[in-house]
């Protein structure tokens, strides 16, 4: 029994150290291949990229620094167990701001087309052809 809560227990040690998050300004260029989206050509640009400015100061810092990092593939790799300086990517807000304003024009644009019907209602119909006599 007690064989079976050690190995349990080392199993979740390894799950949770194979989960661990990975500092984009302390990890080497395998620790940073570990994470899923980052390969040898994106760990390189990113070990480069640190060794020429300094350390990234936030996300967007390392968004803007990093060639071929972009709001989307910072999401991704926030997911997957990157952080830059202990913190996980927060989008800026864009697609919230971008749902509210949608939801915003839904009424306008269901009043434009009540609208443009009541007008089309409104036309008298054309005149047909008059008959030849």
């Amino acid at each position: 029994m007690l064989k079976k809560i050690l190995a349990l227990l080392a199993m979740l040690y390894f799950a949770a150290a194979a989960f661990a998050a990975v500092d984009v300004n302390k990890a080497t260029a395998a620790e940073l291949d570990s994470v899923k989206g980052i390969g040898p050509a994106t760990s390189k640009t990113i070990v480069e990229e640190r060794r020429k400015g300094g350390d990234f100061k936030s996300w967007d810092d390392f968004i803007a620094r990093t060639k071929g990092i972009g709001e989307t593939k910072a999401g991704n790799l926030s997911r997957e167990g990157l952080t830059v300086n202990g913190q996980s990517y927060k989008p800026a807000g864009a697609k919230e701001e971008k749902k509210a304003a949608k939801k915003e024009d839904q009424p306008a644009a269901k009043e434009a087309k009540k609208e443009k019907k009541a007008a089309a209602a409104a036309k008298p119909a054309a005149p047909a052809a008059s008959a030849k006599k």
